[in-house]
């Protein structure tokens, strides 16, 4: 275990320290929710298209239910039971880590970014696999995007990134089952 975060210190030490100064800006607004509410509305609207109202309806109350779980999940299930500082408070790291605008709360592992994305992206492409197969590759470049940010900003390590992926993913496709039930039902 120990050789593992060792791995994911040097990882992250590698990451975060290619940075450059336009690029700060950059990583902070790709890390913001409200710069992808456009992408959402697409795939929301996809959704209707494809679904109907009614799919957007069970669809917005599976998406928003997923992201209470995923959130709240990252935060009651990892980071209080972990208690691993993110690399921004981590004493071992002062003045080596390159922090954009502020480190964010005391434990990082998992990522609730993370895991609010890619629960939306397992989430989305599960709904609209059908009737457009390529959707996972926009979907994870987008999750991937906004994890890479984390890391860069000085947030996270790679694995609180990876692992919080990985949850997200599950919790995603958790709802997919979920939506699909609903629409079926209401659909009968």
């Amino acid at each position: 275990m120990h050789a593992l975060l060792d791995l994911d210190r040097e990882l992250f030490l590698l990451i975060n320290g290619m940075h450059a100064p336009w690029a700060d800006g950059v990583m902070e607004a790709v890390s913001e929710m409200v710069m992808w509410f456009p992408m959402y509305a697409v795939f929301l609207y996809l959704i209707q298209r494809w679904l109907g109202w009614r799919g957007l309806g069970i669809g917005v109350l599976c998406i928003t239910a997923m992201i209470f779980a995923s959130d709240s999940g990252s935060v009651m299930l990892f980071k209080d039971q972990f208690q691993r500082l993110r690399p921004c408070h981590a004493e071992d790291l002062q003045g080596m880590v390159h922090v954009v605008d502020g480190c964010g709360g005391q434990y990082g592992f998992v990522s609730s970014h993370a895991a609010n994305h890619f629960a939306i992206a397992a989430f989305l492409f599960g709904v609209l696999r059908r009737r457009w197969s390529q959707s996972w590759i926009p979907l994870l470049l987008w999750a991937a995007l906004i994890g890479y940010s984390r890391i860069y900003l000085g947030r996270h390590y790679p694995g609180d990134v990876i692992v919080g992926a990985l949850y997200g993913m599950v919790i995603g496709a958790f709802f997919v089952g979920i939506f699909l039930k609903l629409l079926e039902r209401k659909n009968a």
